[in-house]
C-alpha cells in the first residue's frame, strides 16, 4: 500500500504540497525580465525549469506558490561586473512581490522605471551601487507598504547624474524605516529637505551623505519636527552646509547615531539636548573645552560620579539641567564663575556637602532647584547675597533622618534682593518665626509657598492670606492658631496644612482643588454649604475634633475623588445620596459613631475584586466603589486598626452594573445585619460562598448575569428573612434546594439559563443514583474500547513512519527540498528579513 502511495505522488506530482510548481504566469513574466538583461556571470543560468521558485535568487510564497522575493545582489561585485541591460515591465505579472534587491549590479546609468512604483505589497527595494542614472522617479511614492528604501550610488561615474527634483514623494511613504539616498543630486531639493523627511513618523535611519546638501534649516521652536519620534541614526556626512548645526537636533530624543563628518559645520554648539536618554558613566573632564556652549541638558540619564571641576570654563552657559542621575560629590567652587548661569537644576541625585557660597556670585540666575540630595551645613544670606534675579528656589530634601539636619539661616530683620514667585524649602530646619521674617513677607509675587517639616512654631500671618497662591503646603510644623472662615484662592489652588495645631472651625474656602487639614485641632460640625466650594476634588479632615453628622451637601461637589473624614467624632446616618458623585474613588468614615446607610453604587465604572476585607471594617469605611477599582484588596483601601467589630445596622450593599471580577469574598458573610446585597450584572466567578446562611438579615439577594458556578449552598435555605432572590444568567449546577425559604420561589426565572440546575421549579429533573450507576457503566465500557482504539492507533503510528522512510528516505537527500525547507525557516524569523515583515 505504502509503495502504491508514493508512486501516485510521483506519478502526480502537482497534487502534493511540496511538489506545487511556480505560478506559470510568474513563470514565464520571469524569463521574459531575464531575456532583457545582460549576465556576463552566469547568474541566471539555474533559470531553467518547470518550478521558478528553485531558481537562483527567488522565494515563493510555501502555500500559494507566488513569488513574493527578488534577490539578485551581486555578492562579488569587486570581482565580477554583475547584471546590467533593461528591467522589463514584464515583472508587474509578480502582484505579491514584496521584496527586490537589485543593488551592486551596473546598468550603466538607465533610469530606474517608473512601474517600480506599481508594486502595491513591496516592502524592501535596494537599487543600491547598481550604476543606474537621470531622476529618481516619484512614482516610488505609490510604495505605500515600504519599509526600507536604498538608493544610495556611492561614488560610481554615474553617481551625480542621478538626481531629484523633489521630495515630495516621501510624503507617500508612512511606514518607511530605512532611508538611504547618499550621493545622489539633491542640489534641487536642498531647500525643505528636511520638511519632506518630518512626514516619515516611523523614521528609525536616515542617511543622506553626499556632496548636494547645503540647507540646515534653523527654527525658533527648538522641537519642530515632533514627527521624528522613532529617528536613532542621521547621517549627513560630506555635504556643503557651511553653517552652526540648529538646536532641534539635539531635541531629538531617541538618537543614537550622529555623523557629520565633512559636513563643514563651523562655528560653537550653542545647545546640547541629551536628556531622557540611556547615558552613564562619568561626566569627562573634556566637558569643559565647550565653552561656547549656551545649554546643556543631561537630564534623565544615568551619569554618575562628581561633577568635574572644569565645568567651570563653560562661561557662556546659561542652563544646566542635571536632573534624575546618580551625580555625587559635592558642587564645585568653580560654579561661581559662570556668570550667564540663568537656570541650575541638579535636583534628584546622590550629591552631597555643602553648598559653596560661589553660588551667591550667579548674578543672572532666575531658577535654583537643588531638590532630593544630601546637603550638609548651612545655606545662608551669603549665598543669595547677589541673586536679584531669583524667582525660583527649591530646596527639597530627602525626609531621611540626620545627625546634623540641614539648616537655612537668614536674620529676621534681612530683606532680600530679589523677589521670590516660588519657595519651596522641606525637610530641613528654619527658625521657628520663619513665616514672620522679612524674607518672605518682602516676596510680594509668590504664588507657591512650601515649607514642610522645617520646624516652624508661629501663627500664619494675616499677609500671607492676601497674596495669589496656587499652592500653600505648611504641613508638619507646629503651627497654631484659628484660620480664617472664608478666602478665595487663585483657581484649582492645593492647600496643606496637615500635621500642626491649628484649631477652630473648618473654614470654607473658595477655589480650592485640594483640602488638606487632617491632624489639626479642628472642632465643631462640617460647613452645611460645604458644597459652595464646588472646585474641590481631594478632602482631607482625619484626626481631628470634628463632630456633627456629614451634611447631604456634600454630595453636590461633582469634582471629588477623595474624602477622608476618618478618626473624628462625626455621627448619624450616612448619607445615600452618594452616588451623585460620579468619580470618588476613596471615602474613609473610620473611627467615627455612624449608625447606618451604605450608598447606592450600582451603574458606575467599578473594575477590580471585591476586597476581601469589606466585611472586617470598623464602624463605616467606603473604599474606592465608584471609578477606579478594587487593585489587590488595598490600593486606594483606607483601613481601620482594628479587627474586633464590623458593620453594623447597614442595610444595602449595591455594585450592580459594573465591571468587578474574580470570586465573591467570604468576608462579605460577616455583614450579618445586610439587608439587601446586589451584585448582579459584573464578571464575578467562583462559587456562593458557604457561609452565606450566616447573613440572616438578608432579604434581597440578586447575583445574576455573572459567571458565577457550583452548586447552590443548601444553608441558604437557612435565610428566613429571604424575600427575593435572582441567581440567573450564571453557570450554577446541581439540585436547587428544597427545603424552607426555598420552597417559596416558584418562579423559574430567578434560575435561567443556569443549565445545570434542576429540581423544581425548574423542569429539568435530577438524576438519581440509579441513574449515575448506569452512566458509571457506560463510562466504564468506553473506557475500556478507548484502550483498544489508543493500541490500534500507536500500532498504524508505528507502522507507517517505518513503510514511509524505506520507500521515501530517499527523497529526503533531495537538495531543493532541503532549500525550501531552510527557506521555511528563514520565512519563520530566522535572519535580517524578520526584521522587515
Amino acid at each position: 500500500m505504502a509503495i502504491l502511495i508514493v508512486k501516485a505522488v510521483i506519478i502526480h506530482p502537482h497534487d502534493g504540497y511540496l511538489d506545487k510548481a511556480c505560478i506559470e504566469g510568474e513563470r514565464k513574466a520571469l524569463l521574459e525580465f531575464k531575456h532583457g538583461l545582460e549576465d556576463p556571470s552566469g547568474w541566471l543560468s539555474s533559470w531553467v525549469g518547470a518550478d521558478c521558485c528553485k531558481w537562483r535568487g527567488l522565494d515563493c510564497n510555501n502555500q500559494t506558490r507566488n513569488v513574493v522575493k527578488i534577490d539578485l545582489r551581486n555578492h562579488d561585485y569587486r570581482y565580477s561586473k554583475g547584471l546590467g541591460g533593461e528591467i522589463s515591465d514584464s515583472l508587474l505579472h509578480l502582484k505579491y512581490l514584496s521584496y527586490l534587491d537589485l543593488s551592486s549590479n551596473d546598468f550603466q546609468g538607465i533610469r530606474i522605471p517608473n512601474f517600480l512604483g506599481s508594486f502595491e505589497r513591496l516592502r524592501y527595494l535596494n537599487l543600491s551601487n547598481a550604476e543606474f542614472g537621470g531622476t529618481i522617479p516619484p512614482h516610488l511614492g505609490n510604495l505605500s507598504q515600504l519599509r526600507y528604501l536604498d538608493l544610495n550610488e556611492g561614488y560610481s561615474y554615474y553617481s551625480l547624474t542621478i538626481g531629484i527634483y523633489s521630495l515630495n514623494w516621501l510624503s507617500g511613504l508612512p511606514l518607511l524605516k530605512y532611508l538611504d539616498l547618499g550621493n545622489a543630486n539633491l542640489s534641487k531639493a536642498t531647500k525643505n529637505w528636511m520638511q519632506f523627511v518630518n512626514m516619515l513618523p516611523s523614521l528609525l535611519e536616515l542617511h543622506f551623505p553626499g556632496y548636494q546638501l547645503s540647507d540646515f534649516s534653523h527654527y525658533s521652536d527648538p522641537n519642530p519636527f515632533v514627527n521624528l519620534t522613532s529617528l536613532q541614526v542621521i547621517n549627513l556626512s560630506y555635504n556643503n552646509f557651511n553653517t552652526t548645526l540648529p538646536g532641534w537636533l539635539f531635541n531629538i530624543t531617541t538618537l543614537r547615531g550622529l555623523c557629520l563628518k565633512g559636513a563643514r559645520i563651523k562655528g560653537h554648539i550653542p545647545h546640547l539636548y541629551l536628556g531622557f536618554n540611556g547615558l552613564s558613566g562619568e561626566l569627562p573632564d573634556s566637558l569643559g573645552k565647550f565653552n561656547n556652549l549656551r545649554s546643556l541638558d543631561l537630564s534623565y540619564n544615568s551619569f554618575d560620579g562628581p561633577l568635574p571641576n572644569s565645568i567651570q570654563h563653560l562661561t557662556n552657559l546659561g542652563s544646566l539641567d542635571l536632573i534624575k542621575n546618580t551625580i555625587s560629590g559635592s558642587i564645585p567652587t568653580g560654579i561661581g564663575n559662570l556668570l550667564r548661569m540663568k537656570r541650575l537644576d541638579l535636583s534628584f541625585n546622590l550629591m552631597n556637602g555643602t553648598i559653596p557660597n560661589s553660588i551667591g556670585q550667579l548674578k543672572e540666575l532666575i531658577e535654583l532647584n537643588l531638590d532630593w540630595n544630601s546637603w550638609e551645613g548651612v545655606i545662608s544670606e551669603i549665598h543669595f547675597s547677589n541673586l536679584s534675579k531669583l524667582e525660583y528656589f527649591s530646596l527639597h530634601l530627602s525626609p531621611k533622618t540626620k545627625k546634623q539636619p540641614f539648616r537655612f539661616h537668614v536674620r529676621p530683620e534681612w530683606i532680600p534682593p530679589f523677589n521670590l514667585k516660588y519657595i519651596d524649602i522641606s525637610n530641613s530646619y528654619v527658625s521657628p518665626k520663619f513665616l514672620s521674617s522679612n524674607y518672605l513677607e518682602t516676596q510680594k509675587r509668590l504664588d507657591c509657598i512650601v515649607l514642610k517639616n522645617v520646624g516652624m512654631l508661629d501663627t500664619i500671618p494675616e499677609w500671607l492670606w492676601k497674596l495669589d497662591l496656587f499652592q500653600l503646603d505648611l504641613s508638619r510644623n507646629h503651627l497654631y492658631g484659628k484660620l480664617p472662615n472664608t478666602i478665595s484662592f487663585s483657581s484649582n489652588a492645593l492647600l496643606d496644612l496637615s500635621f500642626n495645631c491649628l484649631a477652630g472651625r473648618l473654614p470654607l474656602w473658595y477655589n480650592v482643588t485640594g483640602l488638606f487639614l487632617g491632624n489639626n485641632l479642628f472642632s465643631g460640625p462640617i460647613p452645611l454649604n460645604i458644597r459652595d466650594s464646588s472646585s474641590l476634588e481631594v478632602l482631607h479632615f482625619s484626626s481631628n475634633l470634628l463632630n456633627g453628622s456629614i451634611p447631604s451637601s456634600m454630595s453636590k461637589l461633582e469634582g471629588l475623588v477623595a474624602v477622608d473624614l476618618s478618626n473624628n467624632h462625626l455621627f448619624g446616618k450616612i448619607p445615600k445620596n452618594w452616588n451623585d458623585l460620579h468619580i470618588p474613588f476613596a471615602i474613609d468614615l473610620s473611627k467615627n459613631k455612624f449608625t447606618c446607610g451604605i450608598p447606592n453604587l450600582a451603574l458606575n465604572n467599578l473594575s477590580g475584586t471585591i476586597p476581601k476585607c469589606l466585611g472586617n471594617l470598623t464602624d463605616f469605611t467606603f473604599m474606592n466603589l465608584l471609578a477606579i477599582g478594587f487593585y489587590d484588596d488595598k490600593a486606594y483601601t483606607m483601613y481601620s486598626d482594628h479587627d474586633d467589630k464590623h458593620i453594623a445596622n447597614c442595610d444595602l450593599i449595591d455594585f450592580s452594573g459594573n465591571n468587578l471580577w474574580g470570586e465573591i469574598p467570604e468576608g462579605i458573610t460577616n455583614l450579618s445585619t445586610l439587608g439587601t446585597l446586589n451584585l448582579s450584572r459584573n464578571k464575578l466567578t467562583g462559587k456562593i460562598p458557604q457561609k452565606i446562611g450566616a447573613m440572616q438579615g438578608l432579604e434581597t439577594l440578586d447575583l445574576s448575569c455573572n459567571n458565577l458556578s457550583g452548586p447552590i449552598p443548601p444553608r441558604m435555605s437557612s435565610i428566613t428573612s429571604l424575600s427575593h432572590l435572582n441567581l440567573s444568567h450564571n453557570l450554577f449546577s446541581g439540585p436547587i434546594p428544597s427545603t424552607i425559604q426555598f420552597s417559596t420561589f416558584n418562579n423559574p426565572s430567578i434560575y435561567e439559563t443556569n443549565l445545570g440546575l434542576c429540581r423544581i421549579p425548574l423542569s429539568t429533573n435530577c438524576s438519581t443514583p440509579n441513574d449515575q450507576k448506569h452512566k458509571d457503566d457506560q463510562d466504564g465500557e468506553e473506557d475500556e474500547d478507548g484502550r483498544y482504539m489508543t493500541w490500534f492507533f500507536i500500532s498504524m503510528g508505528l507502522g507507517f513512519p517505518v513503510g514511509f522512510w524505506v520507500v521515501c528516505g530517499s527523497l529526503a537527500q533531495n537538495k531543493s527540498w532541503r532549500h525550501a525547507y531552510l527557506r521555511f525557516i528563514d520565512e519563520m524569523g530566522i535572519g535580517y528579513m524578520s526584521s522587515l515583515w
